[in-house]
């Protein structure tokens, strides 16, 4: 079993810019790619810079949610702030027990997608006392040591 932890929460905000991953959820590759391409964008137009001015702290915040039947990609940090742009969104993450997977990578997209196999690949099909019921779910990009990218996952979670 992975290593992870059920941790308690306060409700809290990311503001987010997003994109609509158009591949079938079942086509890890095809997911991947999007969401590689997406980040690529934001980082070199400066839409990420320009969220990291509104930021809480220094985390930065890979969103996944199903919007009106859509799977929604964002990029995000914690804030109260908004944007005028129609691109974004303020994504409400409840209060209460989330999944807490944490690593680290050498890159950003590595991370994600370690923590998010280990996630939805190993821990939850495994759970026994609690699982996922939807909403928003983030890989949280926290910081740089030892020439590595560390963050964690964090999924709500209900008891079984």
């Amino acid at each position: 079993m992975a290593d992870y932890i059920l941790e308690e929460k306060d409700s809290f905000t990311v503001l987010g810019l997003g994109t609509e991953l158009k591949s079938d959820y079942t086509d890890f590759v095809g997911i991947t790619k999007e969401k590689s391409d997406f980040w690529q964008a934001v980082k070199q137009d400066g839409r990420l810079d320009t969220l990291k001015t509104l930021a809480a702290n220094d985390y930065i915040f890979a969103v996944n949610e199903a919007v009106n039947n859509k799977m929604m990609h964002y990029a995000g940090v914690m804030t109260e702030a908004t944007l005028p742009e129609e691109e974004s969104r303020v994504i409400q993450f409840p209060k209460g027990e989330y999944l807490v997977v944490k690593g680290e990578a050498r890159t950003a997209d590595e991370l994600s997608n370690k923590l998010t196999g280990i996630a939805f690949g190993q821990v939850l099909p495994e759970a026994k006392n609690f699982a996922y019921v939807g909403g928003p779910n983030a890989t949280v990009e926290m910081g740089q040591q030892n020439g590595l990218v560390f963050g964690e996952m964090w999924i709500p979670v209900v008891r079984k």
